[in-house]
């Protein structure tokens, strides 16, 4: 379901996101920014590890001497500093939810049992009562996704709006654009250039 061609296709978004960042200069001071790209090491488990090929993290630092601030563009296939995709953070929790046990997740999706419990923490816990949760919940037409519910209420939130003939890479893709802010601390208005990715 997640092959080559759906990551090649986030990656070329990411770079289209990490392109518009960088034609508005540094937020600090107005300098030019330059790629600094850096590798990762990215995990898909059972679930998407045709991602792992593509490990190039778009990043840009101010090219103003005395500023040389980084600024780390949105992204739709990492979620923050998970080693994890963000496809397999989403899709894994929710199978967490589904299945009884945490054990019967991990055997379905290949990822350990603590990192499920940490990330159900996080979608309980951490997400709910951030900026960005705050402000793409104000978002949705009443009612918004239950928090109680995370990811799964949002996932089917981007079914609902796509369509009964929503195909599973274009949810998730959904999902992604609307979890970017989460995706760095540098660029604070940066879904609206994930917006303009999407778009053109």
């Amino acid at each position: 379901m997640f092959g080559e061609e759906w990551f090649a296709s986030l990656k070329e978004f990411d770079r289209q996101i990490a392109e518009a960042v960088a034609a508005e200069g540094c937020r600090h001071c107005g300098g030019p920014l330059y790629q600094g790209n850096y590798e990762r090491k990215p995990r898909g488990a059972q679930l998407a590890w045709a991602g792992e090929a593509f490990r190039v993290r778009h990043s840009l630092c101010c090219g103003r001497e005395g500023c040389r601030r980084r600024a780390l563009p949105p992204s739709l296939r990492f979620l923050g500093r998970r080693v994890y995709l963000e496809a397999v953070v989403l899709l894994a929790s929710v199978q967490a939810m589904a299945l009884e046990t945490l054990r019967q997740a991990r055997e379905a999706t290949g990822v350990p049992t603590r990192t499920l419990r940490r990330w159900r923490g996080w979608w309980t816990e951490a997400f709910p009562s951030s900026a960005v949760w705050t402000q793409l919940r104000a978002r949705f037409v009443p009612p918004p996704p239950a928090e109680s519910e995370l990811p799964r209420s949002l996932l089917e939130r981007a079914e609902a709006v796509l369509g009964v003939e929503a195909v599973a890479t274009n949810v998730l893709l959904l999902a992604a654009r609307w979890l970017s802010p989460v995706t760095t601390q540098s660029v604070p208005d940066g879904s609206r250039f994930v917006v303009a990715a999407l778009q053109s």
